[in-house]
Order: structure tokens, then C-alpha cells, then sequence
């Protein structure tokens, strides 16, 4: 095959892809898909040194109903000797919505404060703040305690998190255009778990 025919032929394939037909839009779905899932997500996990450079946030345990302030009013963070002067300074102080998409790097230099992804018992890993560096511990914003094997069906413990467990550290967040993969999934999720958080 010369380069004229090599020519000819991608002429063709550019020409069926850019037709406004059925068949030339499944082709261009499944471009898209390869090209996501085998270039633009491994080239991605190189840069950010994460195996998850990005995630959809799929509960509302970092979602602000108010402000900080009351956020803060939770006793927890007294026992954590973590005040509204030092929440001011952290990332994500306004809280983190379902269907936001985080960009995360890998979980080096980890400060209390900052916004972890770290693997659990459940079946998605969990996004929550750290509120203690020894041991690691995390708490979700909108939570009223810490996850622990007592207190949550799927016996998620984020009291001691170990290093291993970690998978990276949020940087910033695109809010909500994560709902275009969420919509397809909220009718399968528990009825208490559905639709926006308030």
C-alpha cells in the first residue's frame, strides 16, 4: 500500500465519521470511549501520579447545607482542637457537591485540612477531610460523626486510615457536571440517596 492509497483511505474514514448518521455516531461514541478510558486517563494518571485523576462525588457527606460557620459547630472538631480560624484556611471551605468532579493528585504532603480519597469497605472510595494526621482520620463535612465500623452499614472506618489505603489528595473541583454520568445510576441507589443534596 503506497501513501496515496494510505491517503485515500483516511480520507474515507474522516469523511463516515464526520456524516450526521446512526452508524457514524455509535463509531464516534466508541472513539470518544477508547480514547478516554486508554490515552487521555493513563496519560492523565502519569501526570497527577493518581491512579484516579478524577472522580465524581456520589454522596452528599462534603455538601455545606449552610455556611462554614455551622459547619464548624459540630462538637467533633473541639475534640480535634480544629477552630473556625483554622477552617478558614482549608480547600473546599464552601464544601463539596454531589456530582462535582474533583481533580486529584497523588496524596503526598497531606495537612489537616485538605481533602483525601482513600479506599474503604465500601465499594467506591471515600472523599473526606482530614481533621487528625496520627492516626489519619477524616470526617465528611456534611457528616455528623466519623465513619466508623459501628456506625455505618458497610463498616467503613475512617479513624485510622492507613497509607496503603490512600489513593490521592483533591486539588479543585468542576461543580456538578458529574450529574451526566450520576443521572443514569440515581433510579439503581437507595431512595434516601437520590437526587440533589439539601
Amino acid at each position: 500500500m503506497d501513501k496515496e492509497e494510505i491517503k485515500q483511505g483516511a480520507k474515507k474514514i474522516w469523511s463516515f465519521l464526520k456524516e450526521d448518521t446512526w452508524p457514524s455516531f455509535f463509531v464516534d461514541l466508541v472513539l470518544a470511549f477508547l480514547i478516554i478510558k486508554f490515552v487521555f486517563f493513563p496519560l492523565m494518571s502519569l501526570a497527577t501520579g493518581s491512579a484516579m485523576p478524577l472522580v465524581i462525588v456520589e454522596s452528599c457527606s462534603m455538601y455545606h447545607s449552610t455556611n462554614l460557620e455551622d459547619v464548624m459547630k459540630n462538637p467533633i472538631y473541639n475534640n480535634f482542637n480544629l477552630t473556625l480560624q483554622d477552617a478558614k484556611s482549608w480547600n473546599f471551605k464552601g464544601g463539596i457537591n454531589k456530582g462535582d468532579i474533583i481533580f486529584v493528585l497523588r496524596p503526598t504532603n497531606i495537612r489537616i485540612g485538605d481533602v483525601i480519597i482513600f479506599a474503604s469497605t465500601s465499594t467506591n472510595p471515600i472523599i473526606h477531610r482530614v481533621i487528625s494526621l496520627t492516626p489519619l482520620e477524616t470526617k465528611g463535612d456534611h457528616n455528623s460523626a466519623q465513619l466508623d465500623p459501628d456506625n455505618n452499614p458497610q463498616g467503613v472506618d475512617e479513624t485510622n486510615i492507613q497509607k496503603s489505603q490512600l489513593q490521592g489528595k483533591a486539588i479543585f473541583r468542576i461543580p456538578y457536571l458529574g450529574w451526566i454520568k450520576l443521572i443514569f445510576f440515581e433510579p439503581f441507589r437507595a431512595s434516601q440517596d437520590r437526587g440533589i443534596c439539601h
